[in-house]
């Protein structure tokens, strides 16, 4: 089966409590990222480059230190490939596709 190269952006913004405050990004229960948040008003661009085959990839975010704040994610786009964002069990997702080559 073939693989495609899909490229994911989408914008994250924290609440921070305490120090130190960390995030992680899953796509597919695979860890895709780990961050330290350092910033004040502003947010990430986070971005994500997949090569897989057709299916469905749920993305999720969890916080690491949970009473030092909180992260709102919004805006999951694809920016590159055969893909599209799409909810699935409640948890947004990219969803690779022949069709969409």
């Amino acid at each position: 089966m073939q693989k495609y190269f899909v490229q994911v952006e989408c914008d994250v913004t924290a609440e921070v409590q305490v120090q130190p405050f960390r995030y992680r990004a899953y796509v597919n229960n695979e860890l895709f990222a780990e961050r330290t948040w350092i910033w004040n008003n502003c947010y990430l661009e986070e971005s994500f480059q997949i090569q897989a085959q057709p299916g469905i990839y749920p993305i999720v975010f969890e916080t690491v230190d949970e009473t030092n704040g909180c992260i709102k994610v919004r805006n999951y786009r694809v920016v590159t490939g055969a893909g599209q964002i799409i909810n699935y069990q409640g948890n947004p997702s990219l969803e690779i596709s022949d069709a969409l080559a």
